[in-house]
C-alpha cells in the first residue's frame, strides 16, 4: 500500500522543522514540571522590582489549588479569572489547572455588560480577581447584581509598590483574600488529571453576535505549546537562555500560549508588564536584554514612531512576532530594518490556542500571506458551498484546519459548534487561497466579504491597497448600504502625524492602478482613532454597527431639507 503523498509545504520548505515529529500533548500542569526540576532557583517572572523563581511559582500554584479545594472547588467547576497582568494571573491558572477545574478568563477591558454575560454563560463558582483600581470595584458591582457570589482577592502588594491603596475587602461577606486560602493543607488525594479535561473557556471577539466560550482542553493548550516548540526555521533558541517581555494581555489566547506557557515549558525568563510603554519596551530590550518580543500591530506602530528609535540598541533580540492582527507589509518591512531581525508573522484563532501557521524565512513575505501550517497541523481551502470541496491552488474558499490544538466545541452552544465543523476539519471563516508552493494567503473574513454590484469584494484587499498611501496610518473597510451597489466600500482612515486629509476623488485616483472598479471604496471618513478588541486587533463591527444605526435612524428636517 503506497503512502499519501507529503503535503506540498513539506516539499518546499523541508529546512523549517522536522515535519515528521510527534507533537506531545499532556497537562497543564505537566507543563512547568521539567523547568521546577531543572532550575528551580532560576526567575521565571520578572514583575516591577521583583523575580518570582520557578520553585516559588510552583509553591505558590500548588498553595492555592489546595486553597481552593479546601474551599469547595471540585473537578469540572468553572473558577473565572478577571486580573491584569501581574503575577497572580500565572499563579491562579496553574492552581486552577491542579483542582482538575476549568479557568474562565474574562477580559480586564470588558465592560460591565459584556461580564455580565459571559458570568451568566459560564456560571462560575467563583471569580479571582485583584485589588488594583478598575478590577475590586467592578467585581462589587457584579456581586452585588447577584452574577458571582463568591470573590477571592490577590493582594497587588505582594509583588512591590503598585497602584493598589491599602484597603480592607468589601463588608458584608463573600469576598476573601487569596494569601487566607494559601494556608489551607494539600489534600489527602489530588485530583487526577487528564489531557480531555476542558481546561478553558476563552471567549472569541463576537465577530458577529454575542461573543461564544471556546472549549480549550489541557491537551489543546499543551499542544499548542509544542507545537511552537516544533517549528525550528531560523536561529536555534535555547531553552532557559531566552528572556521574553510579556505586555499582551495575558487574559487574551495569544499571550497566554505563545508567551507564558510556551516560555514557562522552556525554562525562559519572563518580563510581565502591566500596560505597554513605548519607552519601557525599549529599556527591557536594550537595557534588560530581551530576546524575544511578540506584539501586536498598535505596539509596533508606537515602537516606530517614537523619536530617535533609529539609534536604541536592538543587537539582543534574536525572534520578534506580529500577531493578533494584520501588519501592513509597508511597516513590517520599516521594522525590520530598524530591529535588524526578521518580523515573524502567522495566523491562529482562539479556537486553535491560537497555532495555526508561520511564514517560513524561505518565503518571500508579502501583504495578506500567512505561511505554512506549522508541524502537526494541516490546513486546506475549502469550497463555500454545502459539499465543501476541496479548492485547487489559488482558488478562493474557506480556510479548513485540523490538528491536536483544535478546540472541543463552545460551551453550551450545539448548533453553533455543528456548524463550526465539516468531517473532523474546523472552518475557521477565513477566506483564503493556497498558492503552488503551498503558501496560505487572507483574503479576508467570510462576514466581511461585501457583494458589491454582483461581485465579491474583500476589505482587506481595498485595504493593503490603501496602506500603500503615504499620508495613512491606519485604515479599516467594511461595506455599507448601497441603493444602486447593495453594498459598497466605505474606508476609514487614521492620517499620519502632520500629514493633511485628502478626499474620496483624490484616493480613488490614487487607487486606480491598485484596485478594480468594483473594488473602490464608495465613501471615505477620517478618524483620529480606530476601535480594537483587547488584543489590538481593529473591530470592523463596531464601525458596521454604527453605520447600520445611521442608517436605522430616520432623517432630521434639516437633513431632508
Amino acid at each position: 500500500m503506497s503512502q499519501a503523498p507529503r503535503p506540498i509545504w513539506q516539499e518546499r520548505f523541508p529546512q523549517a522543522c522536522d515535519w515528521d515529529a510527534a507533537v506531545e500533548t499532556g497537562t497543564v500542569s505537566d507543563l512547568l514540571v521539567p523547568a521546577v526540576a531543572a532550575r528551580p532557583d532560576a526567575v521565571a517572572i520578572a514583575f516591577r522590582e521583583s523575580g518570582l523563581s520557578y520553585g516559588e511559582l510552583d509553591r505558590l500554584a500548588t498553595r492555592l489549588a489546595a486553597g481552593l479545594i479546601a474551599d469547595g472547588v471540585r473537578p469540572g467547576d468553572r473558577v473565572a479569572l478577571f486580573l491584569p497582568n501581574t503575577p497572580w494571573h500565572p499563579v491562579a491558572f496553574f492552581a486552577v489547572a491542579r483542582c482538575g477545574a476549568t479557568v474562565v478568563h474574562l477580559s480586564a477591558l470588558d465592560a460591565l455588560r459584556e461580564l455580565e454575560h459571559k458570568l451568566v454563560a459560564t456560571q462560575p463558582v467563583c471569580l479571582i480577581t485583584t485589588n488594583l483600581p478598575g478590577f475590586l470595584p467592578q467585581v462589587q458591582a457584579l456581586r452585588a447584581a447577584g452574577f458571582v457570589d463568591r470573590v477571592l482577592v490577590g493582594d497587588d502588594a505582594r509583588w512591590g509598590p503598585g497602584e493598589a491603596e491599602p484597603q480592607d475587602l468589601p463588608p458584608g461577606g463573600g469576598f476573601v483574600w487569596l494569601d487566607d486560602l494559601m494556608t489551607a493543607p494539600d489534600p489527602a488525594n489530588w485530583p487526577v488529571l487528564s489531557p480531555e479535561d476542558v481546561m478553558l473557556l476563552q471567549f472569541t471577539g463576537g465577530t458577529t453576535g454575542a461573543p461564544k466560550a471556546a472549549m480549550l482542553t489541557h491537551g489543546n493548550l499543551v499542544s499548542a505549546v509544542n507545537i511552537y516548540r516544533l517549528w525550528t526555521d531560523g536561529e536555534p533558541l535555547e531553552a532557559g537562555a531566552q528572556t521574553a517581555i510579556a505586555v499582551l494581555p495575558l487574559f487574551h489566547i495569544y499571550a497566554l500560549t505563545t508567551i507564558l506557557l510556551r516560555h514557562l515549558r522552556d525554562g525562559n525568563r519572563i518580563l510581565l508588564r502591566q500596560r505597554f510603554d513605548v519607552e519601557i519596551l525599549i529599556e527591557d530590550i536594550a537595557v534588560r536584554r530581551a530576546t524575544m518580543f511578540s506584539g501586536v500591530p498598535t505596539m509596533w506602530f508606537a515602537l516606530l514612531n517614537r523619536k530617535g528609535v533609529e539609534t536604541v540598541d536592538f543587537s539582543s533580540l534574536r525572534s520578534c512576532v506580529s500577531g493578533g492582527a494584520p501588519l501592513p507589509f509597508e511597516v513590517q518591512t520599516r521594522l525590520e530594518g530598524i530591529l535588524g531581525v526578521r518580523l515573524n508573522n502567522g495566523w491562529g484563532m482562539t479556537e486553535t490556542a491560537p497555532a495555526g501557521s508561520r511564514l517560513p524565512r524561505q518565503a518571500k513575505p508579502r501583504p495578506g500571506v500567512i505561511g505554512v501550517p506549522l508541524p502537526g497541523l494541516e490546513m486546506k481551502i475549502v469550497s463555500l458551498d454545502a459539499g465543501r470541496a476541496d479548492c485547487p491552488p489559488d482558488e478562493i474558499g474557506e480556510i479548513a484546519i485540523r490538528g491536536p490544538n483544535v478546540f472541543k466545541g463552545y460551551w453550551n452552544e450545539a448548533e453553533a459548534t455543528r456548524d463550526a465543523f465539516h468531517e473532523g476539519w474546523f472552518l475557521t471563516g477565513d477566506l483564503g487561497r493556497m498558492d503552488a508552493d503551498g503558501l496560505f494567503q487572507i483574503v479576508d473574513r467570510r462576514k466581511n466579504m461585501i457583494i458589491s454590484s454582483g461581485f465579491n469584494v474583500y476589505p482587506v484587499a481595498i485595504e493593503n491597497a490603501i496602506y500603500e498611501h503615504p499620508a495613512v496610518q491606519e485604515v479599516l473597510v467594511i461595506g455599507i448600504d448601497d441603493d444602486y451597489r447593495g453594498q459598497a466600500a466605505k474606508a476609514f482612515v487614521v492620517l499620519k502625524a502632520g500629514m493633511p486629509a485628502f478626499t474620496l476623488d483624490e484616493l480613488l485616483h490614487f487607487l486606480k492602478d491598485r484596485l478594480g472598479r468594483h473594488e473602490m471604496p464608495r465613501a471615505l471618513e477620517f478618524r483620529d482613532s480606530l476601535p480594537r478588541s483587547a488584543a489590538g486587533k481593529l473591530l470592523a463591527k463596531v464601525l458596521i454597527a454604527e453605520e447600520q444605526e445611521k442608517r436605522a435612524k430616520p432623517a432630521s428636517p434639516e437633513s431632508a431639507a
